[in-house]
């Protein structure tokens, strides 16, 4: 009895939270000009199923946190569809000779949101200040920020930044770094203000204000979160008109991926991302495209994504969890990547949702080129028999155990087989993702799945998962080459980019031939999109990018 009176009270909260939130949201279309009908009105939808923890950028972890925070903030300067740096809060930038000090320009026509927390609710103008605020606030410990490795041992330890005046920023370096522009774009170095931190304390997290297209409305947890068109907001398009476009942003919290797919096709969803693997095949052809009858009732936007899926294997040799593994012979290693089958895999396991890693670790999109010159594996189940006989294993290899987490167990048993076919026997065991992500740290997982997403669009993201100095993570697998680590150094202090490239390829050819790992594809950013979605492009980065975005009546 007591039990029913819990969940009737519950269910009571819950649907006043669902009454409020559809008398606010109802509330919204109808106001604006009394001429202008509510149907005029641009609101975007989408589904965040896995929640969203925080709006604070000083905990902008993951994909479900940096997408709101892409629309209430801004940062110094940002990524275009290019994978280039462009200005954005910074108009304009110099670099010292010495490549250690940056200095920024900033526009002045940059506010924040209205807001509370400032005197007579209006938002002020963002200044440098802000900008060594924000920044500061990501090393300080009292914030404990999942950002702080960012800066960790790559600006200055005494000042790193520092407001020259209003308008003119500098960052100082220990040493040079040329990833830093990518670092400043990443939403962890969203510009905050600080009267709204000290206003709403904790309460910061569900209560943001910054300077970006969108501004803050509500929030009810588990239920929606909406944010409002920011009227004042400083950018234009090439014809002079205001950013942006839509009226409003509308994100649920179905946290079911049958239930999105299903608000998706009432119309509900204004785009999916990503297809879960239960209805692929009743979208997707094997080859990847729209089944005819989705053709003309949806948009398929495909683009490469900076994420290589990946098999890891521990080779720190000092391990006591390697001492008795077959995986720690470097020829073992090379069989298992020439024995999978990666085109078969993307085609039959994946619909063609991404690109056979067939090269290097580093994936297509990056300006070092490396999935064109570096040389990787090809199926070839003769070749990886030939090695394992040259090894001396002939036939008699212990089960490997592959750890792999619940969404992606089809992959593990098809990666099994392939492995058994060339007599490598392999046991899966399927574990939750936390479970995983803790063995990897703690280097207790001997051949595990993986995946690495570019945080910043340069390939030294990549390859900082093999310098031997670093921990678990990124060194997941604990290699350990000392002609790695000399090039690795010396690509941070290189100025010239083809050198540097050049010196990245070399890397990834050293990785890919040591075989820590098995790369299985190159990812791709995949939505599925309502017709009446237009200026809504996929990136490289998967960022969630509306600002040029519109909804057609």
């Amino acid at each position: 009895m007591k039990n029913s009176k819990v969940k009737s009270h519950n269910s009571k909260v819950r649907n006043h939270a669902v009454l409020l939130f559809c008398i606010l949201t109802f509330e919204f279309l109808l106001s604006s000009c009394s001429s202008k009908h509510s149907s005029d009105k641009q609101l975007f939808t989408y589904n965040e199923q896995t929640g969203i923890a925080s709006l604070d950028p000083a905990f902008a972890k993951n994909q479900s946190v940096m997408w709101p925070i892409h629309q209430l903030y801004n940062t110094l300067v940002e990524v275009d569809s290019n994978l280039s740096i462009v200005p954005s809060v910074a108009k304009s930038w110099d670099v010292s000779a010495d490549r250690l000090t940056f200095t920024f320009h900033l526009r002045n026509d940059v506010f924040f949101h209205d807001d509370a927390c400032f005197s007579n609710n209006k938002g002020r103008k963002l200044t440098a200040h802000d900008v060594v605020y924000s920044l500061s606030r990501i090393l300080d410990p009292a914030t404990a920020s999942t950002g702080k490795w960012i800066f960790n041992n790559r600006v200055d330890s005494i000042q790193p930044f520092r407001a020259i005046d209003d308008s003119t920023f500098e960052l100082k370096l220990l040493r040079p770094f040329h990833p830093i522009m990518g670092i400043l774009s990443m939403q962890y170095c969203s510009i905050v203000p600080k009267e709204a931190v000290e206003h709403y304390g904790k309460d910061f997290r569900r209560h943001p204000v910054g300077s970006g297209p969108f501004k803050f409305y509500l929030w009810e947890e588990g239920q929606a979160l909406v944010m409002h068109k920011n009227d004042h907001y400083w950018e234009k398009d090439e014809a002079g008109k205001q950013l942006p476009y839509l009226d409003a942003i509308k994100v649920t919290f179905f946290d079911n991926k049958a239930t999105e797919f299903l608000q998706f096709r009432q119309g509900d969803l204004s785009f999916v991302n990503d297809i879960d693997p239960s209805f692929k095949d009743e979208v997707l052809s094997k080859t990847g495209e729209l089944r005819n009858e989705w053709k003309g009732k949806i948009i398929l936007n495909k683009h490469p994504y900076l994420n290589t899926e990946y098999l890891g294997m521990l080779v720190d040799e000092s391990s006591p969890v390697l001492k008795n593994s077959p995986t720690k012979v470097k020829a073992l290693r090379q069989a298992m990547n020439y024995a999978i089958d990666k085109r078969k895999l993307a085609m039959y396991m994946r619909n063609s949702i991404g690109i056979p890693a067939e090269a290097g670790f580093v994936p297509g999109g990056l300006p070092s080129r490396n999935t064109e010159l570096v040389k990787g594996y090809t199926y070839d189940p003769s070749k990886a028999r030939m090695l394992l006989q040259q090894a001396g294993f002939n036939g008699k290899l212990p089960t490997i155990k592959l750890l792999t987490i619940p969404i992606y167990a089809d992959i593990g048993s098809f990666v099994a087989k392939e492995l058994e076919n060339a007599g490598i026997p392999v046991q899966v065991e399927v574990i939750q993702k936390s479970l995983l992500l803790e063995q990897t740290a703690k280097s207790q997982a001997l051949f595990f799945r993986g995946s690495w997403i570019a945080d910043y669009p340069d390939a030294e993201n990549y390859m900082a998962m093999y310098y031997s100095k670093n921990p678990a993570p990124p060194n997941y697998t604990r290699y350990k080459n000392p002609a790695f680590d000399v090039m690795y150094e010396k690509a941070l202090q290189e100025t010239n980019d083809s050198v540097r490239y050049e010196l990245y390829r070399q890397m990834d050819q050293l990785v890919i031939n040591d075989a820590p790992i098995i790369p299985l594809w190159y990812d791709m950013v995949i939505h599925l999109v309502q017709q009446n979605v237009t200026g809504f492009t996929p990136n490289a980065l998967n960022l969630l990018e509306l600002r040029r975005t519109s909804m057609k009546h």
